[in-house]
């Protein structure tokens, strides 16, 4: 029995002493986690449309330029 308990507390103190830390230390809270994560997940999905609209322009460029090529 008096093994079941040591196990117990220990289990409960550590529980606390995690929870406390994990609480004392993180960085930001919780709301301005997923702000700063939106903005970022923003920030991405524009540079990704950027680029694909950048290489689509390159893309149709050089098509024109093969079909010129084809006609002449």
């Amino acid at each position: 029995m008096n093994k079941v308990f040591g196990f117990l507390s220990g289990a409960i103190m550590g529980f606390l002493v995690g929870g406390t830390l994990s609480l004392l230390l993180a960085p930001d809270s919780g709301e301005d986690f997923r702000s700063k994560l939106q903005e970022r997940t923003q920030r991405i999905q524009d540079e990704v449309k950027n680029a694909a609209y950048s290489r689509r322009i390159e893309l149709e460029q050089q098509l024109s330029a093969l079909r010129e090529s084809n006609q002449s």
